[in-house]
């Protein structure tokens, strides 16, 4: 007969709120908001980069490489998701997010609209350049992006 243990394992926050003369969940939450703000310039780098990917993936030259085209281009919108999270600029991640469900939404048997990722990659551009309290602008933009997804994406069944 197998034994199994179960060997509990606790979170470096767990760890030093219990200590004694830890911190405060408050002020364990504060160190955490800090040490993510300190890397926002180089999420915000990640992000610029990425877009430039998406902006220079070139639109296949023959059917046999389309799938690698959209693999670039879905690569690169994830990117942007992956590096936006963290700060909640929702509006670009929703932006790249719709990206990638036209993407894998494509079919091999159908010519992909390279005109897709050229617009969501200016979308992406101008999302990254409003300023956030121009919530009106950005909401536009996202409704737009939202027009052509439910265009070109196949009906659900």
């Amino acid at each position: 007969m197998a034994v199994i243990t179960h060997a509990r394992q606790r979170s470096n926050l767990s760890k030093m709120i219990d200590a004694p003369g830890g911190v405060s969940v408050g002020a364990a939450l504060e160190q955490a908001r800090a040490n993510i703000e300190a890397r926002r310039a180089e999420a915000m780098t990640v992000v610029d980069v990425q877009i430039a990917a998406l902006e220079s993936v070139a639109p296949p030259a023959n059917p046999e490489e389309q799938a690698f085209r959209l693999n670039e281009a879905y690569r690169a919108a994830n990117a942007v998701i992956d590096a936006a999270s963290p700060f909640e600029l929702l509006d670009l991640c929703s932006a790249a997010s719709g990206l990638c469900d036209l993407i894998d939404g494509a079919t091999a048997d159908r010519t992909f609209d390279w005109r897709i990722v050229t617009v969501h990659a200016r979308s992406l551009r101008l999302l990254q350049n409003l300023p956030l309290e121009d919530a009106a602008a950005r909401a536009t933009v996202l409704e737009s992006l939202k027009m052509v997804a439910d265009r070109k994406l196949p009906p659900q069944v």
